[in-house]
């Protein structure tokens, strides 16, 4: 078991202790770096979409929210100038802070953690981060911040969902628990003086709910969890200056500059047309009301009381001793109270509940019998007491005897293991089981089962296909003992070559099946998923082709590609605004690839030296997985190709794969000519990709491909429209959902490796302490930088005096109490000058800064580890 699921044994005693540490009453006092809510996010612009939320909760009832971004977005694309790296994060740092204090937001922490490229991996991101270490930060962060409701971003890996804000979420919902748990990083309260928090409430940014628009939002909304308590906070309420809130929020983004969103559209005038923001509990410390619709729900019992008359501050919830249950067989249920009273335990008509419901030793325990059909069920419970009454709830999920489901992608797998171990084992299960097979080909397709029950258990296990598709047979028998797990294993073959594949076959991709399994109770019906994805065959021309950016018949044999599939973006207008065609070769140990696009409208044309992020204008990207079974992209080849740079010739680079970087460096063998038409009609690209520049040997039976065009019709850096071979939301970071080629009589030189090494992931971050306003921010506040613990006071440092100006710089006496490294600012909107000083000792010394106006922020980077932040007003 790795150490970061080792951590989360110690979840249970977040969870069930009810040992005092410190949470939420309504004496908690407003002081500095204290919040009420706190959202934790990935990257600048994460909570761009929950603004109008936060700004609402703001302005009814002055909820104060901060923000956690455990990156500053260095992997990110520059719509506004050539800054990459830090220089880039501390920009899009300055874009984040102007944009949330249209809500009323104040206060940004960073945690220093790097931006990498776009990934679906939460294991690579996990494995980037440092989990642990990052885990650390976020865990201090909110003991420091004391937040009452903690809310985040969708942690499960849903189609399309960021790797880092999968991430972002799972860190969330463990600090909740550990943040709480005395024996979870003790140094920061041994050494550091924190005390362990208890935040109320944790929520995640809910995507999967069917709804409509206006006002009914909030109420008719359809979320895919019955169990789930899910809430709604309608955008288009309008603000105290009259404008609503969305449109503040589509304001705030325009912000976001660096990211393409300076143009962003307004909201529809008509409020009736504008939706809501949806958040679903992930857990709950206090009492709550299911059914409660008001924009400020979601933070019933944690920042005001909840409807029954108990004090705020009151924790009412309920645990269970398992999740899955079976009909017929009894589990507990125990309902924790921090107040003496007496609890009743709601169930479902049918099922049996046993106990005496009298709190002792603020718990009291249920025997509870499930009855009826499978499916997740909400179990409520009230609690009633000298001063007054308030209900919660808890979802179980009753399970049939036997359960058969379609095997599930690795990073499902991993989540749903996370999910169960981290005590939220409600958001398990709710990614669609998906598997992919090559348009006229077959695969082996394995339905897991596991026994519930305490007898053993027989039956079989059937597939209802959709048209075209066949299994080997109709049905399979399987028998397995008392809570064993076992499997069955169907090929599965598409027989109608003419499907349509990638997201246009199905219903969005997906052609829907059932699996059907019986047992000595009610049969099982599970539903999933086949995507087909298209497949083709690499001929090996006669000669070798020329990389001229022109096509000959002779050099490309095969089959053209299709590449004018919308995966992202706006749809072309025709085929004249946005499409293309590919060919594929393959001679000696190379690839060649031609692309020929049709395209109405030139996007912008960068400096070669600008020749990284392709998708901010014109370019092709192709995507090659070497082996054609990689999890995420660090195992492959991924390089994005401009037809043209400001010196007339096209440039290339490598991009969110095993080794990032200019072409020449990390593809030293490849070569390309492009074709620009003129009058501008579009382009053709043309490459040699030497197989020995991918990170393992290829396998000629097994090639992952795809290709990519991003189409931009603006020269503002930003792109409009997405097209493709192997077409599904975010599929340039989903190598599961590429293409498939086969390169008969291709053999790979002996001895390439068909392992890739570890990938080539930059790990310079902005920091904190090179960000004056977090400096200023850290003053203000008295968090200190980075969510790392304050220097010691033995290595700290303080401004002698008071600074004097002269001559447009400014002077000042800085005295160290130890080693360590002073970091100094003029800040007056930017930067007007800094300088650093080294102090080897204890000592003083005396630094001059450019800049006349504003304020003198300093830091101090202990070398005993921590940090100390002050800053003085110039006159």
């Amino acid at each position: 078991m790795r150490k970061s699921l080792a951590l989360s044994v110690t979840l249970a005693a977040g969870l069930l202790g009810l040992a005092p540490p410190a949470q939420a009453t309504a004496g908690d006092p407003p002081r500095p770096g204290r919040l009420d809510v706190l959202f934790i996010g990935a990257h600048p612009d994460d909570e761009s979409f929950n603004l109008s939320t936060y700004g609402q909760w703001n302005e009814k009832a002055h909820v104060r929210t901060g923000v956690l971004t455990i990156t500053r977005g260095e992997g990110g694309g520059n719509a506004v100038g050539t800054e990459e790296g830090p220089a880039l994060g501390l920009l899009r740092e300055n874009e984040e802070r102007a944009a949330v204090a249209k809500a009323g937001i104040t206060d940004v922490h960073y945690l220093d953690k790097v931006d990498f490229y776009y990934t679906v991996s939460d294991e690579l991101t996990r494995s980037t981060w440092d989990h642990d270490s990052t885990l650390a930060k976020v865990v201090r962060l909110v003991r420091e911040t004391r937040p009452k409701v903690i809310t985040t971003m969708t942690p499960s890996p849903i189609p399309g969902q960021h790797g880092n804000h999968q991430e972002a979420g799972r860190l969330a919902v463990e600090a909740y628990h550990l943040a709480a748990d005395p024996t979870a990083f003790p140094d920061q309260l041994t050494k550091e003086h924190l005390r362990p928090w208890r935040a109320a409430r944790l929520l995640h940014q809910e995507h999967l709910v069917k709804s409509g628009t206006g006002p009914s939002c909030e109420t008719t909304f359809t979320p895919t969890d019955p169990s789930a308590d899910v809430y709604g906070v309608w955008d288009g309420r309008a603000s105290k200056n009259g404008k609503t809130w969305a449109r503040i929020e589509a304001e705030a983004g325009r912000l976001y500059a660096s990211q393409g969103w300076a143009h962003n559209p307004d909201p529809p005038s008509d409020p009736n047309k504008i939706g809501c923001d949806y958040f679903t509990l992930v857990d709950s410390r206090v009492p709550f009301t299911r059914g409660n619709h008001d924009p400020l729900a979601a933070l019933e019992g944690a920042t005001y009381p909840a409807e029954g008359g108990l004090p705020l501050g009151t924790e009412f919830f309920l645990t269970t001793d398992r999740f899955g249950v079976a009909p017929g067989e009894p589990f507990t249920v125990t309902a924790h109270a921090s107040v003496p009273g007496r609890v009743a335990l709601n169930a479902p008509a049918g099922w049996t509940v046993t106990g005496s419901g009298v709190l002792r030793h603020g718990t009291t325990t249920f025997t509870v019998t499930a009855a009826g059909r499978p499916g997740r069920v909400r179990l409520g419970a009230t609690l009633t007491t000298a001063h007054g009454t308030g209900t919660t709830g808890r979802a179980v999920e009753v399970e049939p005897a036997v359960t058969g489901r379609q095997q599930p992608l690795p990073r499902v797998s991993d989540f749903d293991t996370w999910a169960t171990a981290t005590g939220a084992p409600q958001l398990s299960d709710r990614v669609k089981r998906v598997l992919t097979l090559p348009s006229g080909g077959s695969r082996q397709v394995r339905v897991d089962l596991t026994n519930t029950t305490k007898q053993d258990q027989k039956g079989t296990v059937a597939l209802t296909l959709p048209k075209g598709f066949t299994a080997d047979a109709a049905a399979k028998p399987y028998t397995l003992t008392a809570r064993a797990k076992g499997a069955v294993t169907f090929t599965v073959r598409d027989t109608d070559p003419a499907l349509p594949t990638a997201n246009q076959g199905g219903t969005g991709g997906d052609y829907d099946y059932t699996i059907t399994t019986t047992s000595t109770g009610t049969p099982d019906v599970a539903t999933a998923a086949l995507e087909l994805v298209p497949a083709t065959t690499i001929p090996h021309p006669a000669g070798e082709p020329t990389i001229d950016g022109k096509e000959t018949a002779a050099e490309y044999p095969g089959p053209t590609l299709n590449l004018s599939r919308l995966w992202e973006g706006t749809a072309c207008d025709s085929a004249a605004d946005c499409s293309a065609t590919g060919k594929v070769a393959w001679y000696d140990d190379a690839l060649y690839v031609l692309v020929h696009v049709t395209d109405d409208k030139q996007g912008s044309v960068l400096d070669t030296a600008d020749c990284k992020r392709h998708w901010r204008t014109d370019s092709v990207e192709i995507a090659l997985d070497p082996r054609g079974d990689a999890e995420n992209t660090s195992t492959t080849f991924k390089t994005g190709i401009m037809p043209t740079t400001t010196n007339g010739a096209p440039c290339f680079e490598r991009d969110a794969d095993n080794h990032q970087g200019p072409g020449t460096d990390t593809a030293p063998g490849m070569r390309v000519a492009s074709v620009v038409d003129t009058p501008y009609t579009g382009y053709t690209i043309e490459t040699k990709i030497p197989l020995a520049d991918l990170p393992a040997a290829a396998d000629p039976d097994h090639l992952g491909l795809d290709i990519f065009v991003y189409d931009s019709d603006t020269t503002d850096k930003t792109g409009q429209t997405r097209i493709g071979w192997s077409t599904w939301g975010g599929v340039q970071g989903d190598p599961y959902r590429w293409g498939l080629a086969t390169l008969p009589g291709y053999t790979p030189p002996s001895g390439r490796s068909t392992t890739a090494p570890p990938p080539v992931i930059s790990k310079t971050a902005a920091l904190s302490v090179n960000s004056p306003q977090s400096i200023l921010q850290a003053a203000r506040i008295g968090v200190p930088l980075a969510a790392g613990p304050a220097a010691p006071h033995s290595d700290t440092i303080r401004v002698i005096g008071r600074p004097t100006v002269t001559g447009g710089s400014v002077t000042v006496r800085l005295h160290a109490t130890g080693p360590g490294t002073a970091y100094a600012y003029v800040w007056n909107g930017g930067i007007l000058g800094q300088a650093k000083v080294a102090f080897t000792a204890a000592g003083t010394r005396t630094v001059t800064v450019p800049g006349a106006t504003g304020t003198l922020a300093v830091a101090f980077d202990a070398q005993a580890g921590g940090t100390a932040s002050t800053a003085l007003p110039l006159h």
